[in-house]
């Protein structure tokens, strides 16, 4: 069964490969892409189904037994984002279908979906920091290409940017595995946990937590270091803002937890609450951007940010219930901002404009996609019964439990105002005077909406179906808190 774990990974990275021998053959790269990843999806539900019965699985890439040789480690946390991930990609890929461009199609368009998926896989099912880098490069590497797929000047101007922001902390990341090797003669994540608690040196340790922290806080957006997300997450098409909105910020806030629970817990005392100030003036940060724009993607793009500190919180509430509440809140952001950049690009493709101040009235030809808009922007907020109703109770509650009362404050009131930003898109595009006349609109929403639906979808099953979904992510909550079982299953000691 162990082998199951790399299923996923393989299927995906071998699917770009086959794409890139079709570069000119559209219709043959869509049925490939759309059959491996719906393909992918049933790998990773099932792999899900695996931890869930059988426990936390590891596979031994050439039979090498850790701490010597590469392992890749499905818990239920890292099970859970590939699932989600994986659906996230399909959706993307039936949206592109009709909405990126013959042009782009052409150059490699698919395929590098299929390496960027791989690298997000590795980076959630990887067991040692080496081969984390490894995969950041992956991921990283697909997303240079795709950010700048179709040279427009916005692209290369903003891409500039995003590559040397990431060059900078990838090279950050190799000095930090080079002196936590150095120190502790391990890079496997379960060996590295034994190692640094028996470590004499802890101060040298805490230096190299921070500058890791550093290099996860640049990729996932954290305050001060989301500086570059909102130009770069702007500038490609919004199918392509979809995958990385939802997905690379969250392979940065993954790494931060993983190796805050699993790794770095010699000092809580000084990380922790470093970690949660972060958190919420991320949170600030990001609320002031949502309200403060007009532009419909820009308000999208700074709720990521809202997302990031909202979810960074659980890990210094560091009870089950706070790590609960904030894989929830996860898996829920992953899904309504895949959902969100989607429909901004169908608003697009109409009105030819992301400016909300030269659009209004769409509802009037587009009712089911106003609708759709409607019900992501409640479960944004955090409405019940909707999936992002159920993560914010859960931090609201462990915020209270562990007097984080600053936290509390802060998230409700960000709440308010990113229904307000939300809600303002669609009463001035959806519900104001009408613009365009249907034959004065610039494109068609023909094939857009059914991956949509399928997101909001499942926010809205998230939400109503808690009791469904609860047991799982207590499960991934509960490995995070003892990190022993994680480290027993991959050490077998």
């Amino acid at each position: 069964m162990s082998n199951f774990v790399i299923l996923p990974l393989i299927m995906t990275m071998f699917s770009g490969i086959v794409l890139l021998f079709f570069k000119d053959k559209i219709r043959v790269q869509r049925w490939i892409s759309s059959l491996s990843l719906l393909l992918t999806v049933v790998a990773s539900f099932y792999l899900v189904h695996l931890v869930h019965t059988k426990g936390i699985l590891t596979h031994e890439l050439g039979n090498w037994k850790p701490p010597f040789g590469i392992v890749l480690v499905a818990d239920m946390l890292s099970a859970l984002l590939v699932a989600t991930t994986s659906i996230i990609a399909l959706c993307a890929v039936l949206f592109a279908f009709r909405s990126i461009g013959e042009a782009r199609e052409q150059f490699y368009f698919y395929p590098f979906v299929h390496f960027l998926i791989t690298g997000v896989f590795g980076a959630f099912l990887t067991g040692d920091l080496f081969n984390l880098f490894v995969f950041f490069e992956v991921m990283l590497m697909s997303s240079y290409v795709l950010i700048i797929l179709g040279g427009t000047k916005i692209q290369l101007k903003e891409s500039i940017k995003y590559i040397l922001v990431n060059i900078v902390s990838s090279a950050l990341f190799v000095i930090s595995v080079a002196y936590l090797y150095a120190v502790t003669g391990t890079l496997n994540m379960a060996d590295l946990a034994l190692r640094i608690t028996a470590a004499g040196d802890q101060g040298i340790i805490t230096v190299i937590a921070m500058l890791l922290l550093v290099v996860f806080g640049l990729k996932g957006g954290i305050f001060p270091l989301y500086f570059w997300l909102p130009g770069s997450y702007k500038a490609p098409p919004p199918v392509i803002s979809a995958l990385f909105g939802a997905l690379l910020t969250k392979v940065g806030l993954y790494a931060i937890f993983r190796v805050f629970t699993l790794i770095f817990i010699h000092d809580q005392a000084f990380t922790h609450p470093i970690i949660g100030y972060l958190a919420i003036l991320t949170i600030i940060v990001g609320t002031i951007g949502a309200v403060a724009y007009h532009d419909i993607e820009k308000i999208v793009i700074y709720n990521i940010i809202v997302a990031v500190g909202v979810i960074l919180y659980g890990l210094t509430i560091g009870t089950v219930g706070g790590f609960t509440g904030s894989i929830y809140y996860l898996v829920h952001d992953m899904i309504i901002k895949g959902a969100l950049f989607l429909l901004c690009g169908a608003v697009i493709s109409i009105t030819g404009t992301a400016d909300m101040r030269k659009m209004g009235g769409l509802i009037k030809h587009h009712p089911f996609m106003g609708w759709l808009f409607f019900l992501s922007i409640l479960s944004l907020a955090g409405i019940p019964p909707l999936s992002g109703f159920i993560g914010k109770f859960m931090l609201v509650q462990s915020g209270l439990q562990s007097h984080s009362y600053v936290f509390v404050g802060v998230m409700l009131l960000s709440s308010l105002l990113v229904l307000y930003s939300a809600m303002k898109i669609f009463m001035t595009c959806f519900w104001g005077e009408r613009v365009l006349e249907a034959s004065q609109e610039k494109g068609s929403t023909k094939g857009l909406l059914l991956p949509i639906s399928i997101l909001v979808g499942l926010s809205v099953v998230l939400g109503i179906g808690t009791e469904w979904a609860l047991p799982y992510i207590t499960e991934a909550a509960k490995t995070l808190a003892d990190p022993m079982s994680y480290i027993q299953s991959v050490l077998k000691e």
